[in-house]
């Protein structure tokens, strides 16, 4: 955990801050070694640590699968998350303050996690995706109840030259105006943190809110593992 974390107070955080407020995301340099990304794709085939195994196509949600983590999470995930969550939360809190909501976000991730619990929100919600020759993933956003923090992370734990296609996509929604979309490609091991849903956006008459979706591209070749690193739980 120690070099995650390390990786992570490293970051220029001010930078990444201000392309979250301006852009809606950000992409910081890999935060996961090539064997701590290759350590992870190992676990998707063993049904132990997952909760659930989610099936895109019978529900609707594009090609593809995905795992949920259970409790305790790996070593790299919980890292991820303790590490990140204390960088954005004053960015969350004054997005928060700026669209009016009344939430507040503790320092600590273990403390937000608690109010999580004690709101009946106690699943873990941190992931492995698989996607495969013609799979994508549909736009949507990840919300899972009440409790939502404004911000999450996308890891790309394969090697580019593993796929093709598969871009990480965000559709940004401006109220009386088209949208926007954006294609983010990764290289193995960095990330883009983006927001969930909603954001505030500054305009000639003060703020106002945005809606963000992502999804991903469809998969042209090969096989392509990420890891969704969410900082609320589910219901």
């Amino acid at each position: 955990m120690t070099d995650i974390l390390s990786r992570i107070t490293s970051l220029d955080w001010p930078a990444l801050q201000a392309a979250l407020d301006e852009r809606g995301f950000a992409v910081t340099p890999p935060l996961l070694s090539d064997k701590q990304c290759r350590d992870l794709v190992t676990l998707y085939d063993r049904p132990e640590g997952f909760r659930s195994r989610v099936v895109m196509q019978r529900h609707g949600y594009g090609q593809g699968e995905y795992r949920y983590f259970q409790y305790p999470l790996p070593e790299p995930v919980q890292a991820l998350r303790e590490g990140l969550y204390p960088h954005l939360v004053p960015l969350a809190n004054d997005w928060q303050q700026r669209m009016g909501l009344p939430m507040r976000f503790p320092a600590r991730h273990d403390d937000y996690k608690a109010l999580c619990h004690a709101a009946g929100q106690a699943r873990a919600t941190c992931l492995l995706l698989k996607y495969g020759p013609g799979d994508y993933n549909r736009l949507h956003q990840d919300l899972y109840g009440e409790m939502v923090f404004p911000l999450q992370a996308t890891l790309l734990l394969s090697d580019r030259g593993d796929f093709e296609g598969g871009d990480f996509v965000l559709v940004e929604n401006k109220p009386r105006s088209q949208s926007r979309a954006e294609v983010v490609s990764l290289q193995r091991g960095m990330t883009v943190i983006f927001a969930v849903n909603r954001r505030p956006m500054r305009g000639p008459r003060g703020d106002y809110r945005v809606a963000l979706r992502h999804g991903v591209s469809t998969l042209r070749r090969g096989t392509r593992h990420t890891l969704g690193v969410i900082f609320h739980d589910a219901g």
